[in-house]
C-alpha cells in the first residue's frame, strides 16, 4: 500500500525536540513541507541549508521535503494566530495539523496548586483548541478535501495513573474535543483523530534512566514487551495523514503496544518461555 504525502503542508507543534522532532522529520522524509512550531529552537548549524533537513530520510529515498521553524506558544491566542498566518504566508495553505505540544504535571490532587493545573490544561487542551480553530479556518477556505487534524492524547486518557490527575484529565479532554471537532468539521471533509501513545522514553518521563527492576515492572504491562519509539508513533501519523485514512474520523487510536490489553500481559511471556 503506497502512502504518498508529497508536497503536503504539515504543521507539527512542540517540534523542537523529542517525539515532536521525530514526527516533523518523518513528514519531511515523506516529501512534505513541514512547519515546526515550538517556544524556541536549539541554535541551528550555520552551515546547514535552512530549508532542508538532510537527516530526515532514513530510507535513502528521494522524497525529502522541507522543514522550517516558527516560534509559537500554543497556549497564547495571539502567538498561535501569528504562527499560523506566517505558515500560510510561507506555504500558502495547511493540509495537516499535528497537535503534539504538551506538558506533564505530576502530583496527587492534594499537592497540586491551581497554577500548575491550569498551565497543564492551557497547553495540553488550550493548545489543541487554539491551533485547531485557527488552522480549521484555513482548511475550510481552501475548498478542497483531504485535510487532517491529528491530536496527541495519551494512554493516560484511557487508564490514568495515581498522581496524574492534571495530565490524564487534560488528555481525556483532548479526546472529547477531537470527537466534537470531527463532527463539526465533517462538512468540509476535514478528519480529526487522536492517538494514544503508551511508554515512549523521553526526558519528561525518564523511563530509560530508571533502574532495571523499575523498568521491568513497566514493561510487564505491555503485550509487546519493549519500549515504544517515536517512529512507532510516526508510522501511525503518516497513515492518519494520508488519503488511505480518509474515512477515519473522531477516533482515538491506541498505539501503546497493547498496554494492559489483558490484566497481566507478562503472563504470556512466562508461558512462552517454558
Amino acid at each position: 500500500m503506497e502512502i504518498d504525502l508529497r508536497d503536503r503542508v504539515v504543521i507539527v507543534t512542540g517540534a523542537a525536540r523529542g517525539i515532536g522532532r521525530t514526527l516533523a522529520e518523518r513528514f519531511v522524509a515523506e516529501g512534505c513541507r513541514v512547519a515546526a512550531l515550538d517556544l524556541a529552537f536549539p541554535d541551528a548549524d550555520p552551515d546547514a541549508d535552512p530549508d532542508v533537513d538532510e537527516a530526515a530520510d532514513p530510507t535513502g529515498t528521494a522524497r525529502v521535503g522541507t522543514l522550517e521553524e516558527f516560534p509559537c506558544d500554543v497556549s497564547d491566542p495571539d502567538s498561535v494566530q501569528a504562527a499560523v498566518d506566517a505558515v500560510v504566508g510561507r506555504f500558502g495553505t495547511v493540509d495537516v495539523l499535528v497537535n503534539n505540544a504538551g506538558i506533564n504535571v505530576d502530583g496527587p490532587v492534594s499537592d497540586l496548586d491551581w497554577r500548575s493545573w491550569q498551565r497543564c490544561f492551557d497547553v495540553n487542551v488550550g493548545g489543541v483548541f487554539l491551533m485547531s480553530k485557527a488552522v480549521a479556518e484555513v482548511m475550510k477556505a481552501s475548498g478542497t478535501d483531504g485535510h487532517r487534524i491529528i491530536n496527541a492524547a495519551s494512554f493516560a486518557a484511557i487508564v490514568p495513573s495515581v498522581g496524574s490527575a492534571a495530565y490524564a484529565s487534560s488528555k481525556a479532554a483532548v479526546v472529547q474535543l477531537t470527537r466534537v471537532l470531527a463532527s463539526e468539521l465533517g462538512p468540509w471533509g476535514i478528519t480529526v483523530n487522536a492517538y494514544a501513545p503508551g511508554m515512549v522514553p523521553t526526558a519528561m518521563n525518564g523511563f530509560a534512566t530508571m533502574d532495571q527492576p523499575a523498568q521491568d515492572l513497566l514493561l510487564d504491562m505491555l503485550s509487546l514487551r519493549r519500549w515504544e519509539t517515536p517512529d512507532d508513533v510516526a508510522d501511525l501519523l503518516c497513515f492518519l495523514a494520508s488519503d488511505r485514512a480518509s474515512y477515519i474520523t473522531g477516533a482515538l487510536v491506541d498505539v501503546s503496544g497493547g498496554k494492559l490489553a489483558t490484566q497481566i500481559p507478562a503472563k504470556a511471556y512466562e508461558l512462552a518461555g517454558r
